[in-house]
């Protein structure tokens, strides 16, 4: 089990409970852990940086960093609730009141940028997963509910007729089991 606990973030063996590893950033504390496949955890800071871990079985393994742009205006007051969001495939969806910015998981690469729209301010702690989607609020001043919900994936936002660029490592094959799938059957 992972915790974001006091100034670390600590692993816990799930069968006995003891600490298996602790990993710390000097003058900083995790404000959420969530983990991405079973090796993986991933956790947002104080500061607005995001940090992917490695979890061995013995320490952990920092596999890289990113910095979330014009976080003190926001984070403190928001806490870091629904901030980060696998997305599946390898993809974590870093969500933030301006954009989301979705990274691939093994090295850290930006796959993906969705501004929110003029006037509108995405609400990280407001998203709910359906149908191997993310769906986001949006509020926006004078439009009506449908257009303040923004639904994603691991490909970007999800819209007919999509045509993705896919997120596989460089040389890897593979591909998504369907880039143009939508929320609903069309009517």
């Amino acid at each position: 089990a992972l915790r974001a606990r006091a100034a670390a973030v600590e692993s816990y063996d799930p069968a006995t409970g003891a600490l298996r590893w602790r990993y710390a950033r000097t003058g900083h504390r995790p404000l959420t852990v969530v983990r991405h496949a079973y090796r993986d955890a991933l956790a947002l800071w104080d500061d607005g940086t995001v940090t992917a871990t490695t979890t061995g079985p013995h320490a952990p393994a920092v596999r890289w960093h990113r910095t979330l742009p014009a976080s003190a205006a926001w984070l403190p007051a928001q806490g870091g609730t629904g901030v980060l969001r696998p997305l599946g495939h390898g993809i974590l969806a870093v969500v933030t009141p301006r954009q989301v910015a979705a990274y691939r998981v093994a090295d850290g690469d930006l796959r993906w940028v969705l501004p929110a729209r003029e006037g509108c301010a995405f609400r990280p702690a407001r998203g709910m997963r359906h149908a191997g989607a993310l769906l986001l609020a949006q509020p926006c001043r004078d439009d009506a509910w449908t257009a303040q919900v923004v639904a994603v994936d691991d490909l970007g936002r999800i819209a007919p007729h999509r045509t993705p660029l896919g997120n596989d490592l460089p040389g890897a094959r593979g591909g998504h089991r369907d880039p143009g799938k939508g929320l609903a059957r069309p009517r």
